[in-house]
This record gives structure tokens, sequence and C-alpha cells, in this order.
């Protein structure tokens, strides 16, 4: 099965799917969701050394395990509170990518086995639907000679 999207790649090429603890900001409150979301393969090294990381466990599979039709499909074994990444299947194709140039990180997670022992954290908690606003406050003041030439 080739995807009309992504030709280089093909159902059975490998990606890992994690389960990240994420935050929606909603009339000033905070609230936990569930994530599915593809881990490219410098990430999910980065976590294996030791970093704290929001993904309470991560799945290795492969690309139609989770993708039908260029359509995001529920793996087995996540909760079925937990919602999609946004992107899910465009995400899953970039990240399986990773996996072709970077083989030895296959190695970290078996396909069809999943690993938990991360760093859990939620100390800096990533929220999804934070809106950044720019103030005149955030400019940088330039020193009075950078732009004279002497």
């Amino acid at each position: 099965m080739t995807y009309q999207n992504a030709p280089d790649l093909a159902a059975d090429d490998y990606v890992v799917i994690g389960l990240a603890t994420c935050f929606i900001k909603e009339d000033g409150e905070v609230h936990e969701v569930e994530v599915l979301e593809p881990i490219p393969s410098a990430a999910l090294e980065a976590i294996f050394k030791g970093i704290p990381t929001s993904y309470k466990f991560a799945s290795a599979t492969n690309v139609g395990a989770v993708v039908n039709d260029e359509q995001p499909t529920f793996p087995t074994g996540f909760p079925d509170s937990a919602q999609f990444a946004d992107e899910f299947v465009s995400r899953v194709f970039a990240a399986a990518r990773t996996y072709k140039r970077r083989e030895s990180a296959q190695a970290l997670i078996p396909v069809g086995s999943t690993y938990s022992d991360f760093k859990y954290s939620v100390d800096r908690k990533r929220i999804l639907n934070a809106a950044r606003l720019v103030t005149k406050e955030d400019n940088v003041k330039q020193h009075s000679h950078t732009h004279k030439v002497l």
C-alpha cells in the first residue's frame, strides 16, 4: 500500500506513537487531555537519554496500523479517552521518514512492543491552544550605534 501524500512510504514502515499528557486552556482554567502523537527518531533518542517528557508511554508500530486511506486509525493499547494530535497523518508520515534515515532508532522499541520507562513529568505543561500575545514591551532595545556606519 502506498500513500498519495507520501509515495516514499509503505504501510509496513516503522513509526512510534506516544501517549502525551497535554493541556487545554479554557475560560482561565487548564484541563488535562491525553493526545496520541507520532514521535520522531531524534525525540525518541533524546527521551531515552533521560530528559523529562510528557509521554506516558510509546508504542512501536507500522504506518499502516495508524493510517488507513490517509485517515487516522486508532491504535490498539491506547485509552479510548485519548485524542489524535493536530495533523496526525502528516506527522506520522514525517516521523516515519526520520526512522528510515536513522534505522538505529528502530532498535529502541521493537515493532509491536510498548515502552513506558520514561522520565515522565508535567512540570512544564504543554498547552495546546496557547496564544502568544506580542506587546511593545517584548521589543528589544537596540544600542544607539547598531545601525551606524563607523
